[in-house]
């Protein structure tokens, strides 16, 4: 069953235009540098959910002749925008963190911003935790990306909500809102180096986890002859889809229907435990083989000891 997941991007979407008013507006009334920074967070928060409703309704796109592979990968693109997003308001947050930190003064209404900020830590949570069970449920890094931010956001003004508590009984500490600030500058930024190190390794097709990998490799093992080897063996993860290939060594008396059937009886027994896999196998026989192809990766399999796949 194919899931519409846009239907959460303009959950963040909603939920970030609330943060936005909330904060802008506490920032106004008290001139908190503290709940500036988070006000811009919510604004990055909103730029980003606009991005990640258009990467998800590409990705979601059919496979068409000039994109045999589908679009999937359009998701990479949107959380690497979110984390360049993050960093550039980390930078901006601490600038205007020093100014202030140079310059200090006592804060106005501080009650009220304290009543804004939980309200909108309040909503970002809740968001936060929607996007993050949808995406470990759907396995897309976009609404993985989007949580974060947001659950990032609902900490930082955690911190906020401590310090304006501090400052509402002890108004002389006004240096506490710009190294507060500071403090989330980095933590933000943190984020935002995570996410991008993330969609560069999807965009440049970073290999599937171990564990997957080993997957594949127990398939064999369960589903082909005793004296099936494979080799070559390249996967790589596109969006919420996964393409993997390798080359089954059979024995030469293997006739064409036999190996058919053993390459079918291992991508159903591989499919059921990644149903997102694409698997493409290359059959060779086994006493021709010399050695793999030198430019390839050569992850040697022999079915009857696969418990070496998991740890080259």
């Amino acid at each position: 069953m194919h899931h519409d997941l846009r239907r959460y991007a303009w959950l963040s979407i909603a939920a970030s235009l609330v943060g936005l008013v909330l904060k802008f507006g506490a920032w106004h009334v008290t001139g908190s540098v503290g709940l500036f920074s988070d006000a811009v967070e919510s604004l990055v928060n909103l730029a980003a959910g606009v991005a990640a409703l258009i990467a998800l309704s590409v990705a979601r796109l059919p496979p068409d002749r000039r994109h045999a592979f589908g679009h999937g990968k359009a998701e990479y693109f949107s959380s690497a925008l979110e984390g360049v997003l993050v960093l550039v308001a980390a930078v901006g947050i601490a600038w205007a963190s020093v100014q202030r930190f140079l310059d200090p003064r006592e804060l106005d209404n501080l009650g009220l911003g304290l009543v804004a900020v939980v309200a909108a830590a309040a909503v970002n949570w809740g968001t936060a935790r929607i996007l993050l069970r949808a995406a470990s449920e759907h396995d897309s890094i976009t609404l993985e990306a989007d949580g974060r931010h947001l659950l990032t956001d609902v900490w930082t003004s955690g911190a906020l909500v401590l310090a304006l508590c501090i400052l509402l009984v002890a108004p002389g500490l006004a240096f506490l809102d710009p190294l507060l600030a500071m403090l989330m500058a980095a933590n933000i930024a943190r984020t935002g180096v995570d996410l991008v190190r993330r969609s560069a390794g999807g965009l440049m097709d970073h290999s599937l986890p171990e564990e997957e990998l080993d997957v594949i490799a127990q398939a064999v093992r369960r589903r082909a002859p005793a004296r099936t080897e494979i080799h070559a063996l390249r996967t790589r993860k596109s969006g919420r889809q996964r393409f993997a290939d390798f080359h089954m060594l059979l024995p030469g008396e293997t006739t064409v229907k036999e190996s058919h059937d053993v390459c079918c009886a291992v991508e159903d027994e591989v499919r059921r435990a990644l149903p997102r896999l694409n698997l493409t196998i290359h059959v060779e026989p086994l006493e021709e083989q010399a050695g793999g192809d030198p430019d390839m990766p050569d992850r040697r399999c022999p079915a009857a000891e696969v418990e070496d796949e998991a740890t080259e």
